[in-house]
C-alpha cells in the first residue's frame, strides 16, 4: 500500500552487458567494449565464429523476457501500488541504458537500476552506475528519486533457484553416479591486477558457490569453485579455470562432470559457447561426460528473487543529487 511519501509509479531498468544482434554488428559491439578502440581482425573473426556457432546471443531477448515477467510479479505483489514499469537496458549495444531511461522514467517518481550480477564489484559495476545516473540527470527532474542495486549474492530465492538447477541436473544422471559426479561451480575470471583491489568480490563469489552447494545437497567433497571465460590478454587471470581441472578429474576417476555458473543469470556467449562448447570439448577430450545446468532466465523463483531485490533497492531511493556517487 502506498503512503504519502512512497512513489506512485516506479521505473525499473534491468542493466546488463549487451550483445551484438547480428554478425555484422560484432565489430561495433567490440568497439564499444574496448572503449572506442578498434578490435583486431583476428578478434572480430573469432567472435563472429563463436556467435555463429551458437546461433547468436539470446541475451537481449532473455533480459526482455525477465523484465516482462518481473513487471507482472511486481504488480502481483503490489496490487494497491505503486505501479511498476520494467525494461531492459544494455551497456555496450542497443537498447542502451541512456536511451531506455527517458521512457521508463516518464510519469515515474522513482527509478531503480538493477545490475544483473548478484555479486557487487565497485570497479566492475561503476560503468552501470555512471550510465544510469547520467541518463537520470539528463532528464533534469528534481522530483525523481533514484536507487541502484549493489550486492545481492546471498538473496535466498536467487540461491535456491540456482540450487534447484544443480539438483535438477544431478537428478537427470543415473542414480549410481549422482553422488560421485564432480560439480564445478564457476564464475567469470578476472585479471589478477583487478583482484588485488576486489577481495570482497571474490569472497562473495565463493560464498555464493558454497551456499548453492549446501542448498543443492552437494557435499564439500563433491564440488569445487573455479573460473571460466578468461579474456584474450597476455596478463595472468584467476585460476583454476575449468580446463585446468579436467586432467585431475580424469586422474581421480571421474566419468562425469557438471558445470554450474554461480553469477550468470541468462543464456549468453559465456554459457552457450564457453561452457556448452568449450568446456564440453575439454571434458570429452579427457573421456569425461559433460553436463551443465540450465540457465535461470525467467524461472519463476528467480523472478521472485528479482522482485525482492527491486523492493529492497527502492527503500534506498533518494533525489539524484543526494545519492552516492559511483564507487
Amino acid at each position: 500500500m502506498t503512503t504519502e511519501s512512497s512513489p506512485s509509479r516506479v521505473g525499473v531498468v534491468l542493466m546488463t552487458y549487451g550483445s551484438p544482434p547480428t554478425l555484422d554488428d560484432v565489430p561495433g559491439y567490440l568497439r564499444n567494449v574496448y572503449g572506442g578502440r578498434e578490435p583486431s581482425d583476428e578478434v572480430v573473426a573469432e567472435f563472429k565464429r563463436r556467435y555463429a556457432l551458437i546461433g547468436g546471443s539470446p541475451l537481449l531477448r532473455v533480459t526482455q523476457e525477465q523484465a516482462a515477467a518481473l513487471e507482472v510479479e511486481l504488480a502481483r505483489r503490489h496490487p494497491d501500488g505503486p505501479a511498476f514499469q520494467v525494461t531492459a537496458g544494455m551497456r555496450f549495444f542497443a537498447p542502451y541504458i541512456l536511451d531506455v531511461v527517458p521512457e521508463v522514467a516518464e510519469g515515474a517518481d522513482a527509478l531503480v537500476g538493477v545490475i544483473m550480477s548478484p555479486q557487487y564489484s565497485p570497479i566492475l559495476m561503476r560503468g552501470y552506475i555512471a550510465e544510469l545516473r547520467d541518463a537520470a540527470s539528463r532528464l533534469g527532474r528534481d522530483d525523481l528519486t533514484v536507487a541502484i542495486t549493489e550486492d545481492w549474492h546471498m538473496q535466498p530465492q536467487f540461491l535456491q533457484a540456482v540450487a534447484d538447477r544443480v539438483r535438477e541436473a544431478l537428478d537427470r544422471l543415473p542414480a549410481e553416479r549422482r553422488a560421485t559426479t564432480p560439480v564445478l561451480l564457476s564464475a567469470h575470471s578476472m585479471p589478477l591486477r583487478v583482484v588485488a583491489d576486489e577481495p570482497d568480490y571474490i569472497d562473495n563469489l565463493k560464498q555464493t558457490a558454497a551456499a548453492i552447494a549446501e542448498r543443492a545437497g552437494v557435499g564439500p567433497e563433491q564440488w569445487m569453485f573455479c573460473y571460466q571465460s578468461a579474456g584474450h590478454t597476455p596478463e595472468p587471470w584467476l585460476k583454476p579455470d575449468f580446463a585446468d581441472l579436467m586432467p585431475q578429474l580424469k586422474a581421480d576417476g571421474a566419468t562425469d562432470v557438471l558445470i554450474a555458473p554461480v553469477q550468470f543469470l541468462a543464456d549468453h556467449l559465456e554459457i552457450l559457447y564457453d561452457i556448452e562448447v568449450g568446456a564440453r570439448e575439454q571434458a570429452e577430450e579427457h573421456g569425461i561426460t559433460f553436463h551443465r545446468t540450465q540457465s535461470l532466465n525467467a524461472t519463476p523463483l528467480f523472478i521472485e528473487a528479482l522482485a525482492a531485490v527491486v523492493e529492497d533497492t527502492l527503500k534506498r531511493a533518494a533525489p539524484l543529487h543526494s545519492t552516492p556517487a559511483a564507487h
